[in-house]
């Protein structure tokens, strides 16, 4: 008997969009990490995000802690798109959220201004 709802093999359809800042980070790796800490309420489908702070060892993360219109920007977020990555790679900075599938991948106009301004922070560092 073959089964009817067989598990997919190979590649999924998951998708994430990176925004990649050129800075040369150097020995200064740390100081570029940094990820959203969110307060929340709610549960499951009905969760909401309260507060935004930001968790990193480096100055990056300081500088993203200042800005209080930004974590506000990003707590109008769903906690999907309000979860954010900044770390560096090779002679760049890459601020990512999560992974999506073809269905739900997207950048809204809120979500590239909150990008945009994690950019100018980094550059600025």
């Amino acid at each position: 008997m073959q089964d009817t709802n067989p598990l997919p093999w190979g590649a999924l359809d998951r998708y994430q969009a990176h925004f990649i800042v050129r800075k040369s980070v150097g020995a200064d790796a740390g100081n570029f990490v940094a990820k959203t800490v969110l307060n929340t309420k709610g549960h499951f489908a009905s969760k909401e995000v309260v507060s935004v702070s930001w968790n990193g060892p480096g100055s990056v993360a300081t500088k993203l802690n200042d800005d209080s219109e930004l974590n506000e920007m990003i707590a109008k977020q769903s906690v999907k798109d309000a979860t954010i990555y900044v770390e560096p790679t090779d002679g760049a900075v890459r601020i990512r959220g999560k992974w999506d599938n073809h269905l739900s991948f997207g950048i809204t106009k809120e979500l590239f201004e909150i990008y945009d301004r994690i950019a100018g922070h980094i550059k600025s560092v």
